[in-house]
């Protein structure tokens, strides 16, 4: 299937994460202090999971065992948490925060509420991830292969924002002739979830760490029904089944079921523009002024546990088998992520204001 042809995003899903020789600097030393971890989103999410499952690592391993207190700063789908730290946090590796797709979506969109720039900011490391979309069994259907039955439904979908992580998911459900009624506001989407756990909604999409944590155990116990996964990219940037769900097919898969042809045209590359920008990823951020000692520090102690076999087993257990990327690794990726082509940033601004009335404006 042919693609955009944004390969340099591989190292998102591939070998480039591992890189365990490249040798530390200068360490800085955080005994006694406590660090703040910001998640701007509630913790019952797959970013507050993400960082549940990372604090106690980074406690083992950053120099002189530091206290590492989450803080979950929830609000206009986590621009809210994004602003205040661009304007309030010092560059003394003291904070960091959790960007995620929802944060970098209206940056590169140009939202009028953003405040922040990514340009202003460096990653101390990227954790891709992926997700999937999940559904009611109220419709009868048991995978994948019998989601044409679903065109007919009216589908209710719960919903951070039309220019949140979300806007995959909207794009995607209208690719695949889904007729999905959103509903907006839900703050995270671990509240999405509350949602269709509730009957509020009867579709719903999470990231992996979530999803493994909430959702596997509703399917397990028959009160929720895996559709498919977003699916990754592979070596040749083709989208591919992710590995941590191989049962599941991709969206691209999905499509094909659905229509009897791979996806293409305009909306297919704008979707898979904003898909290369890092679906699910989890950035840990720090001021761009933070001294390299302290980077390299956290770049330290994210390769080492990594090595750590406890680590390890729980990472394929809690929050997926994806690898950490650090170094040059991580800011090849952190640009790539943060930007999109303009022929399809200018598409999907025309759909947000011909779908949702919102007019976003090149800044």
């Amino acid at each position: 299937m042919k693609t955009t042809g944004r390969k340099l995003l591989l190292p998102l899903i591939c070998g480039l994460a591992m890189q365990f020789t490249m040798p530390a600097l200068a360490e800085t030393n955080f005994s006694g202090k406590t660090l703040e971890l910001i998640v701007p989103f509630r913790e019952d999410g797959g970013s507050g999971a993400w960082a549940r499952f990372m604090a106690p690592f980074l406690e083992k391993y950053l120099p002189g065992n530091p206290a590492v207190n989450i803080v979950y700063k929830p609000g206009s789908g986590s621009t809210k948490a994004a602003n205040s730290f661009a304007a309030k946090i010092r560059a003394d590796g003291l904070s960091s925060m959790v960007s995620t797709t929802s944060t970098h979506f209206p940056f590169l969109l140009g939202d009028p509420r953003v405040r922040y720039d990514y340009r202003h900011w460096r990653p101390l490391t990227i954790y891709p991830s992926g997700g999937v979309v999940y559904t009611t069994p109220v419709f009868g259907i048991k995978n994948a292969s019998e989601i044409s039955s679903l065109k007919d439904k009216r589908l209710v979908f719960g919903s951070l924002g039309a220019t949140s992580i979300d806007l995959l998911l909207l794009l995607g459900f209208q690719q695949l002739g889904l007729d999905v009624k959103p509903f907006f506001g839900v703050r995270g989407r671990g509240a999405g979830r509350l949602a269709f756990e509730r009957g509020e909604a009867t579709i719903d999409f999470q990231t992996s760490a979530a999803y493994i944590e909430y959702i596997q155990p509703l399917i397990a116990t028959g009160r929720a029904t895996p559709l498919f996964s977003l699916g990754v990219l592979n070596e040749e940037g083709v989208l591919v089944r992710d590995p941590v769900f191989p049962d599941l097919p991709s969206f691209s898969e999905v499509y094909e079921i659905i229509h009897g042809k791979p996806p293409a045209g305009v909306a297919w590359e704008s979707w898979f523009a904003l898909f290369s920008a890092g679906v699910g990823t989890k950035i840990l951020v720090v001021p761009k002024e933070t001294p390299d000692s302290i980077v390299e520090t956290y770049q330290a102690a994210i390769r080492a546990m990594q090595r750590d076999p406890e680590y390890i087993e729980a990472r394929n257990r809690v929050i997926g088998s994806y690898k950490h990327l650090t170094g040059e690794a991580a800011d090849r990726v952190y640009k790539l992520a943060t930007d999109i082509p303009i022929e399809q940033k200018e598409w999907v601004r025309d759909w947000l204001r011909r779908e949702y009335k919102l007019n976003i404006k090149n800044k």
